[in-house]
């Protein structure tokens, strides 16, 4: 069986880790909204990889987050004056009775971010001690240039990068391009107590302490949308392999845009369809195939 490995830009043989077992990570959804079909598109894809793989006799731990602590939830927690759990409980529930309904098999974990936080106090701190990262006035940023293989997987050169930087360029930084693993508490948001202060992780932390804990430091298949290339995937594999000292994944796989009139679908231009809103019209079967 041959896979599109993003990271080599090639077809390449699927030769598993660990013979006759398949470990799968899949990015999953920021819950503060219903899934619209293009978060259901990875879900469906990814799905129907690992089927495949348990049709071929492999054992798959096949692992998916949810994303439960984020700026989004925390606006929306904020309109509707409840704390950020009630709206990212709400929403999980919501996720998986679309996901029961577009056919699409519990992962082997569902880990949620807000479980794992010592997990990734952890790996930070082991970036702090191995010269990776640094902590100035409560935040801890990634020190990207330390990382040498930075790029690899998006093919995007460092140098060209913050030529042309749209990241707020804030002065404690050592770099621009460094990116942040601990953000300091602000009024009205979720914190928990950490060697840096009260606050909360950054969003690239999150998958690389959960893919580690439940399938190991090497795994077989990261996956997701073609969104998540750079600057979410690069950043995964430089604090991973920074901190585990050893490759993340062997094969990328990421599945392209959902388009309407030839432009990207998107919550944020308001050109999308939620699951919930197809399934009143079609069984989401129809949706799936």
């Amino acid at each position: 069986m041959k896979l599109y490995n993003t990271l080599s830009r090639k077809k390449e043989e699927f030769v598993p880790v660990e013979e006759g077992k398949v470990r799968m990570y899949v990015c999953g959804p920021t819950v503060y909204n219903y899934i619209h079909i293009g978060n259901a598109r990875p879900m469906i894809v990814f799905d129907t990889v690992r089927r495949y793989f348990e049709y071929k006799g492999y054992d798959v731990n096949y692992v998916s987050n949810f994303t439960d602590v984020d700026d989004k939830i925390i606006k929306k927690a904020n309109e509707e004056g409840v704390p950020a759990s009630v709206i990212s409980e709400r929403y999980i529930k919501e996720a998986q009775t679309d996901m029961e309904g577009l056919n699409v098999k519990e992962a082997t974990t569902h880990p949620k971010a807000t479980e794992e936080i010592d997990g990734m106090i952890e790996m930070i701190q082991t970036l702090i001690d191995k010269g990776f990262a640094y902590e100035v006035n409560g935040t801890v940023y990634y020190r990207t240039r330390k990382f040498e293989g930075y790029g690899k997987l998006s093919k995007k050169n460092l140098d060209d990068l913050s030529a042309g930087i749209r990241i707020a360029v804030s002065d404690e930084k050592e770099d621009p391009m460094d990116f942040v693993l601990w953000k300091p508490k602000k009024e009205g948001e979720p914190s928990w107590p950490s060697p840096w202060g009260d606050g909360r992780p950054g969003w690239h932390i999150e998958c690389s302490v959960m893919s580690k804990k439940y399938l190991g430091e090497e795994i077989d298949i990261h996956a997701g949308g073609e969104d998540l290339i750079f600057p979410h995937h690069e950043n995964e594999i430089a604090q991973s392999e920074a901190a585990n000292g050893k490759p993340f994944a062997k094969y990328w796989l990421h599945n392209g845009f959902l388009n309407i009139d030839n432009v990207k679908m998107s919550k944020s231009l308001g050109n999308f369809f939620t699951v919930r809103e197809i399934s009143e019209k079609y069984d989401l079967q129809v949706l799936r195939f």
